[in-house]
This record gives C-alpha cells, sequence and structure tokens, in this order.
C-alpha cells in the first residue's frame, strides 16, 4: 500500500491532519534525543554535565536547523511536481540533492572538530563546563553525517506525502538513544561523553535501518546513479528555496544562543536552568512545529495543481488547531511549571530559575502558534525569503536587545529576561498579517511565479 498522500484532494481537514500527525510525532521523538540526553544526565551526573550538554546541545541545534533549512528546499521542489503532474522530475531533485548535501556534510563536520575551541569561547561557557562542552561537540561533530541523511530522506518523503517512513526513522532513533543514554550516562558514568555517543549511534542506526527500509519499497519516482551529479539548474532551485529557510533556523538559533550566553554570565544553576526550559519549550511548541512543515509541503503541492484556496483554508486550520494546542501549554507552563522541571532536575535553585524562565516562554507558547502557521503557507508558497527577513529582525531587533537590556536592569531574574523571546514573536506575527494580504491581492499571479 502506497505510503504517499495526494494533498491535493479529499477533504482538507482530514487530509491535513493524516499528513500532520505523523510529521507531530517524528518532531516529539526527535526532541525526546535531546530531552532524554538532559533527563538522564540531570539525574545520574552533575550539574557541569548537565551545562555542558544544554550548551553543546543548543549549538548542535544551530547546525540541524541549517540542514533543515536547506532540505526544504527539497521538500518544495518535489511538491511542486508531484502537484502539477511532473513526478518524473523528482529523481533527479532527489539525486542532485544527495549529491549536494554530502559536500555539505563534510564541510560541516571539519566547521565542528576543527572549531570546537571557539565555539565553546563565544559562548561564554562556564569554566566548570568547558571541557564537558567540548567532548559533547567533538563526538556530535564527527556524527555530523548522520544528521545531514536523516534530514535529507525526510525531506524527500514529505515532499511526496509520505509523513511516516520520517516517524519510522525517528522511533528507531530515539529508542536506540534513551537505551545507550541509559547504559552510558547512568550505568558507565560518562556524563555528556555519554550523553553525545548515544545521540550519534541512534541517529546512524535509523539511517541504516531507514535505508534498507528504503530499498525494499516502492518509490513513485525511480532514482538511478547519473541522477546523483552536479546539476546548476536544480540545485540553484533547492538552495534559492533551502537557503533563506536554512539561515532563518540558523540565525534564530544563534539569537537563542545569545541569550544563553547573556545568562551564562549569571552562573552554572542559570546555565543549566534555560537548558532545562529549552528542552521543556521544544516539547510543548511540537504541535506548531508540525502544522509548519506540513503545510509547507501542503501548500506547495496545492499551488501546484492551482488549487490556491484550499491552501487558504489549510493556513486556518493550521492557525485554528495549533492555537487551541498553544493556550492549553500555556496554561499548564505558567501555573503549574514544576510538572516539567522536576523531570530534569531535583537540584532547587536550578529549578527555582527555570520555573522563572518558563512563565515567561508560556506567553511564546500561544503567540508561536499562529507566527509558525504563517511561515509554514510562506514558505509552502515559495516566499522563502520574506520567512527569513521576518524571523531575523524578531531575532536581532527585538530578542537580543531586549534579552541584553532586561538583564542589565537592577533586580532582574529570569522571567524579566525571557520576556524578550514572546516580545520578539509578537511583532513576527504583525509582519505576516501584512505581508499575507499582500500577496493574496495579487495570488492570482502566485502559481505563475512558481514556474
Amino acid at each position: 500500500m502506497s505510503q504517499n498522500l495526494d494533498l491535493t484532494k479529499g477533504r482538507l481537514l482530514p487530509v491535513l491532519l493524516q499528513f500532520t500527525y505523523p510529521i507531530l510525532l517524528s518532531i516529539l521523538l526527535q526532541t525526546t534525543y535531546g530531552t532524554a540526553d538532559l533527563l538522564i544526565v540531570g539525574q545520574f551526573a552533575n550539574v557541569a554535565d548537565v551545562s555542558g550538554v544544554t550548551i553543546g546541545s543548543m549549538i548542535m541545534l544551530a547546525i540541524t536547523s541549517c540542514f533543515t533549512g536547506l532540505s526544504m528546499g527539497t521538500t518544495i521542489l518535489i511538491a511542486r511536481y508531484i502537484g502539477s503532474g511532473q513526478g518524473d522530475k523528482s529523481s533527479r531533485v532527489v539525486g542532485v540533492s544527495i549529491f549536494l548535501f554530502a559536500l555539505l556534510a563534510l564541510v560541516f563536520t571539519a566547521f565542528l572538530l576543527l572549531g570546537n575551541d571557539f565555539l565553546t569561547n563565544i559562548m561564554q561557557t562556564p569554566t566548570e563546563s568547558i571541557s564537558n562542552t567540548k567532548s559533547y561537540l567533538y563526538i556530535c561533530g564527527a556524527g555530523t553525517i548522520f544528521i545531514v541523511s536523516y534530514n535529507l530522506l525526510g525531506s524527500i518523503f514529505r515532499g511526496l506525502g509520505d509523513s511516516k517512513t520520517p516517524l519510522l526513522s525517528v522511533a528507531i532513533a530515539c529508542i536506540i538513544n534513551i537505551v545507550l543514554d541509559l547504559l552510558f550516562v547512568a550505568k558507565c558514568n560518562m556524563g555528556s561523553s555519554g550523553a553525545a555517543l548515544a545521540t550519534v549511534i541512534a541517529q546512524a542506526s535509523s539511517v541504516v535501518l531507514s535505508i534498507l527500509i528504503i530499498r525494499k519499497r516502492k518509490l513513485a519516482f525511480s532514482l538511478s546513479r547519473k541522477d546523483i551529479c552536479f546539476d546548476g539548474f536544480y540545485i540553484k532551485n533547492i538552495l534559492s528555496l533551502g537557503i533563506p529557510v536554512a539561515m532563518q533556523g540558523v540565525l534564530v538559533t544563534i539569537s537563542f544562543l545569545s541569550v544563553t550566553a547573556i545568562i551564562n554570565v549569571f552562573g552554572v544553576a542559570q546555565s543549566a536552568a534555560v537548558g532545562i526550559v529549552e528542552k521543556i519549550t521544544n516539547l510543548v511548541m511540537v504541535v506548531p512545529q508540525a502544522f509548519a512543515q506540513a503545510l509547507a509541503a501542503f501548500t506547495a503541492q496545492n499551488l501546484g495543481a492551482k488549487e490556491i484556496d484550499r491552501a487558504k483554508k489549510g493556513l486556518f486550520y493550521s492557525i485554528t488547531l495549533s492555537l487551541v494546542f498553544g493556550v492549553m501549554t500555556a496554561f499548564i507552563s505558567a501555573f503549574h511549571g514544576t510538572i516539567f522541571t522536576k523531570l530534569f532536575t531535583s537540584d532547587a535553585e536550578i529549578t527555582t530559575h527555570a520555573l522563572l524562565y518558563l512563565r515567561s516562554y508560556s506567553i511564546d507558547c500561544i503567540l508561536v502558534a499562529i507566527m509558525f502557521s504563517y511561515a509554514g503557507f510562506f514558505n509552502g508558497c515559495g516566499k522563502t525569503t520574506f520567512v527569513m527577513i521576518e524571523s531575523i529582525l524578531g531575532a536581532f531587533c527585538i530578542r537580543i536587545p531586549l534579552a541584553y537590556l532586561f538583564s542589565t536592569l537592577e533586580g532582574t531574574n529570569m522571567f524579566v529576561i525571557g520576556l524578550a523571546t514572546p516580545s520578539s514573536t509578537f511583532v513576527q506575527i504583525i509582519l505576516c498579517v501584512v505581508y499575507y494580504r499582500c500577496v493574496m491581492k495579487r495570488e492570482h499571479t502566485l502559481v505563475a511565479e512558481l514556474y
């Protein structure tokens, strides 16, 4: 039975939900990688290890965001060709993507291994955590090829309308990661190094098993060795769509790294608290993230089929459903945050700082439900440059300056500093609403611009 959904036909809401829920579970499980690392390290290692995993995983998140963004170019191109009935061109897109991402994997591996000292210093890593952070980055850096492979495989299948195969891939990795975390960290007392090693082995296992599954499955295209090559036309299209999304992801992550660096000055307890809250918010924001990814492929396929109204309705449903979940998680985060924090630490000082930071983040749980949906829609429309611009404006003109300003106030605390994040998201929503009205005024030219 085919795993691919035709996103241009059928009742809109059931089709969108059927495509979105495997993506949601995939993001949830993928987030569990880092969450399991921090949770198990927090319970079986010391504060320096917690801080090392916190800082190291945030740097790796920036790298992963780059590949996730670039792979969006592959997703959008494949979805367009499928939607417009030109599925035969998908094999070329896939082959060129493999060639391109293999080169990028080599570059980023060298960067992480050779730039370890630079990355550790620029994060203002607390002295107690420097060695832990370095070891985490060395091990994860050596496994960059598996990060690249996972993201590329996921982008290909989402473009085809298959969100279940990536779910299987990440489920395999998640199980292996948790088992190895318990072995390396809890049993062997390897601390942050054990957490990193568990993650790399889990990702490698996931990629290998996924390739074996793919080889036994009949795909919607026939990929040959001649397709894996340098093709300027397809590389240009992949990068023109993917680079703005990658820049958005990397720069936004850098902005959060900058906020973390600002807070790291206050001490190791605050540093650990930031890491814990980041893991919590990654979990509670999986719904808007899932709809953003799903909506990109959904919109691209429907615009390829010239179903503009269906794409617009998809945006409405995405915002509505994400918002309902956002309100619920905001309430829990603001008033019952200990439900989350006690999973990661029993340290009273870290918990106090984490709860304050989480309360300010709870506001963002509501706002990102709107902002992420708009971003997914615009990415599917091919308006990835706008998504990059509004993200950069929010991150570097609002979030970082406000975080620094709030950190200098007399009597400041983690709640006050944390308010910088929802402030930037609010500004981004305003920009998205204005741009959406501009795009829809000339929607008759939207499909023509794709080709």
